[in-house]
């Protein structure tokens, strides 16, 4: 299946206001998680009717709305009501293949940006769309699936840090954003050392292997860079804008990001061209060594030249031959092959062909 660039037949010509889940459905039963809270209190718990969220909709404390799972158009639209949320930025997020961005609207913020993870045993690395709305009253955060990248921001809620507690939602904003920046960090760390240790390997033992590790590590640093790449214009986008709902005191937070995202793509691009490198290394070496293998044959080749002349000389059909009859002539002629085999390779090592 295509990684870079999905498009089903069936969505083509479909309006772009059409609330149509475009995607590959990863869970089976929608997940709605309210965690509400503010510098005293803290109310964390998981919803069945999307109606239960009115109950703090209208309250001065922050709440966080997580929705894991896209492909429920009836909660979709009843999430439209409540918020009075414009159908393009739903139709947006229940698109998984949009692209990072970041759109103002009358009554909110809209955010799409790409999650990483990195399989472990394969090393295969898998992309999940995450949206974020932020509202006057609410931040609200879909998933495709159920996942634990999140649990560090829910348990310094959970426990209390100042920072967190004593914020507004922008901040929560930066929080979640900065987790999925961190995870980029993590995941070009791992595929890092085992980009370093190929290089260590390969010199020594060089293998088709190394060929098949390289072109697969190339594919996965260009398939972060295609993921990741517009993120870095979505976020210098977040950090410029003027909107009530993000306070001036946050954008230091924002640029932030943008140095943690700028550091990932100056690594993978170090990366990319270590692997570039390593393959041109590896031809070298393979080149020097098949130079090896034909300087040897090619030596061997010129020395039994002569030699082949002289026995084919002395193995003709002729009865009258020079010295044909005489006792030591087969022991001059294996003399003769024997001082024109060494001359010829003192020769080349005179010459520095050896």
């Amino acid at each position: 299946m295509a990684r870079f660039i999905k498009k089903h037949k069936h969505e083509i010509g479909l309006s772009p206001y059409d609330l149509t889940f475009r995607g590959d459905k990863k869970i089976e039963n929608v997940l709605l998680r309210i965690i509400d809270f503010d510098s005293l209190n803290l109310n964390e718990e998981i919803i069945k009717n999307v109606s239960d969220i009115n109950k703090f909709k209208n309250s001065d404390t922050v709440t966080w709305l997580n929705i894991d799972g896209l492909h429920n158009i009836n909660i979709i639209k009843e999430l439209a009501k409540v918020f009075n949320l414009d159908s393009l930025i739903l139709a947006d997020v229940m698109n998984t293949e949009t692209r990072p961005k970041i759109q103002e609207y009358e009554n909110c913020i809209y955010i799409s940006v790409k999650m990483l993870q990195l399989n472990e045993k394969s090393g295969i690395i898998s992309i999940e769309n995450l949206s974020l709305i932020l509202t006057k009253s609410a931040l609200i955060t879909f998933q495709e699936k159920k996942g634990d990248v999140f649990e560090p921001v829910r348990e310094r809620i959970r426990t209390s840090k100042k920072r967190i507690r004593n914020s507004n939602i922008d901040y929560l904003t930066f929080a979640l954003l900065d987790v999925v920046i961190d995870n980029y960090i993590h995941i070009l760390s791992v595929l890092g050392e085992k980009i370093e240790d190929i290089e260590d390997n390969f010199i020594m033992n060089p293998s088709k292997n190394v060929v098949e590790k390289i072109n697969f590590y190339k594919r996965e640093l260009n398939f972060i860079r295609k993921n990741i790449g517009p993120t870095k214009e979505m976020l210098l986008a977040l950090s410029k804008i003027e909107s009530e709902l993000i306070n001036d005191s946050s954008s230091i937070f924002f640029k932030e990001l943008q140095d943690n995202l700028k550091q990932v793509l100056e690594s993978s691009e170090s990366y990319r061209e270590i692997l570039s490198d390593q393959l041109n290394i590896y031809h070298s070496s393979m080149s020097t060594k098949l130079n090896d293998t034909m300087m040897f044959l090619t030596v061997f080749s010129v020395i039994f030249i002569p030699l082949t002349f002289i026995a084919g000389v002395y193995g003709t059909n002729f009865d009258v031959l020079p010295e044909l009859h005489y006792k030591y002539s087969y022991f001059i002629m294996l003399g003769l092959m024997a001082i024109i085999a060494i001359g010829m390779l003192l020769y080349f090592k005179r010459k520095k062909w050896l």
